[in-house]
């Protein structure tokens, strides 16, 4: 039940959808006889798409939650490294039986490069099928074959195909894992996402090291950098308070501990 309600929550709370239908109601209300109501709904709408479309409102809300974890810092071969899905449309992926790629296609790119940088190192691969809607693949049978052409040795690879969130993810990890408590582990994720990954898995005992990667902004310096179109501007805001109504809600909900994790004091 809560993975469908935060669906349907996340679809209501996106800017670029409330703002739509927040116009539309106001064009309702105009033809119904409320033209005062509705010419206000309707500027109300429009003022908001240009304002989270091209000024740098979407940079703002994202950059505390990019720079919130930084990469742990490396001083010996990790045991082993997860990586969350998330890099996969699985919708068309399904249907036209291939392989589909989303804008978070680093996460997996970055997993070839540490393969070959730590060849002992165990690789898990969490990720299900997010979709309600459309039957598709799962991202962990396409991460398989992801993996495979990049030569990652099978014997090597866990991959977890149940979890549809960020609390599955770090709930069934840990089940498949077991992690000892000298083990260190790696976690790969999208840095506007690692605050609330990193609270799931934690949450769950299994203590993991940030190692962000698919970064949005460039830094503090996007802090005042506008938007070249009000399509850019959107996607990026829809994702940021996405993000950031998704921290508040499991935090309510219990599924991490703060509203915004932090590193612990004894991150490397």
């Amino acid at each position: 039940m809560f993975f469908v309600l935060s669906k349907v929550f996340g679809f209501v709370t996106a800017p670029s959808n409330a703002l739509a239908l927040v116009g539309l109601l106001g064009v309702v209300l105009a033809a119904f006889g409320a033209r005062g109501a509705g010419l206000a709904l309707m500027a109300t709408s429009i003022l908001g798409l240009v304002v989270f479309g091209l000024s740098p409102a979407a940079n703002l809300l994202l950059l505390p939650l990019e720079e919130r974890f930084p990469r742990t810092r490396i001083d010996a071969a990790p045991d082993g490294i997860i990586v969350l899905g998330g890099s996969f449309d699985t919708v068309v992926a399904g249907a036209r039986r291939e392989i589909a790629l989303t804008e978070a296609a680093e996460r997996l790119t970055e997993i070839a490069t540490l393969a070959r940088r730590w060849p002992e190192a165990r690789i898990v691969f969490s990720g299900g099928s997010g979709q309600i809607i459309y039957d598709g693949a799962t991202e962990a049978d396409l991460a398989a074959r992801v993996f495979e052409s990049f030569g990652v040795p099978a014997e090597r690879m866990i991959f977890e195909g149940r979890s549809r969130n960020t609390v599955e993810n770090a709930r069934f990890t840990r089940e498949l894992v077991t992690p000892a408590p000298n083990e260190r582990w790696l976690l790969v994720t999208s840095a506007y996402h690692m605050p609330r990954a990193v609270g799931c898995f934690r949450k769950v005992g299994f203590d993991v090291e940030a190692w962000p990667v698919d970064f949005r902004t460039r830094g503090p310096e996007d802090a005042a950098r506008p938007f070249s179109s009000v399509s850019a501007g959107l996607r990026r805001t829809d994702v940021a308070v996405r993000e950031w109504v998704g921290l508040v809600t499991y935090w309510l909900l219990g599924y991490v501990v703060e509203p915004l994790p932090r590193p612990a004091k004894g991150d490397r």
